[in-house]
């Protein structure tokens, strides 16, 4: 298999792990990593209708849309899309995507549909880990009303073992950086892109790093390349801070 196509595999199938797993039940002692802290009385929050942020009114732009498929009946269809019935075309070879798909993350893709379902029959996560997703947020972009966004801040139980690697050497649940996922579909409400970024690198213990690249760094296997370790900063962006700081010193003797 080329390493091409193994980076590829690698990353799809973190996407069809987060997906395919059920909605979580916090309680869970194995999830407990993820806490809450909620007041012993109700917060009330003034309103304060003259205040102006620029904030999209996202019902109206709902209204006016062109696309002809309601906010509230595209959500449904992204959740019919996550089931475990369709888990975003493995389960029904591909029925569900339009013939332009593509997939598009941070790292790999974009990705046409042939190569997106290749891929996702590679291997499986959910043979080596306990997968709890988190999901929440659910909405329909207002300005592009094709597009459902939707986060998840992911965590996993090591049961098997993976690249080598043994649960027993996992000392700690894998927690994933939040994610924000994203679903676009066509007319027929076919998918015609997915993808997700990572939206906060200081969370969790996985080096910031999400999808799959972060289940090889937290059992300890990251794959050789840029992309799959922790961010670091580049010479140059280290050498202008540098410069930067040094100017700073200056100007302030200067003063």
């Amino acid at each position: 298999m080329k390493f091409s196509t193994v980076v590829t595999s690698v990353i799809f199938i973190a996407a069809r792990a987060n997906a395919f797993t059920d909605v979580p039940n916090l309680s869970r002692n194995n999830v407990a990593t993820v806490k809450a802290t909620a007041a012993s009385s109700p917060i009330l929050i003034r309103s304060v209708p003259d205040i102006s942020i620029g904030e999209v009114d996202a019902q109206k732009a709902y209204d006016q849309s062109s696309f002809p498929i309601s906010a509230n009946d595209l959500l449904l269809r992204a959740k019919e899309l996550l089931s475990d019935e369709i888990e975003l075309g493995v389960k029904d070879d591909g029925a569900c995507l339009a013939d332009d798909f593509e997939f598009a993350a941070a790292v790999v893709g974009p990705i046409p549909k042939d190569e997106y379902l290749d891929a996702l029959k590679s291997f499986s996560l959910k043979e080596s880990f306990d997968i709890t997703n988190n999901y929440y947020g659910f909405t329909v972009d207002p300005l592009q009303t094709n597009r459902v966004w939707f986060f998840t801040r992911q965590i996993a139980k090591h049961i098997a073992p993976f690249v080598g690697a043994k649960p027993e050497n996992t000392k700690d649940d894998l927690v994933l950086p939040p994610q924000l996922m994203h679903m676009d579909f066509n007319e027929d409400a076919l998918l015609k892109e997915f993808g997700f970024y990572t939206v906060d690198r200081r969370h969790g213990n996985t080096g910031g790093l999400g999808g799959a690249f972060g289940f090889f760094y937290g059992v300890g296997k990251p794959l050789p390349i840029p992309e799959c370790q922790p961010y670091k900063r580049s010479w140059q962006f280290r050498t202008l801070s540098f410069v930067g700081g040094i100017g700073k010193k200056f100007a302030k003797k200067k003063e």
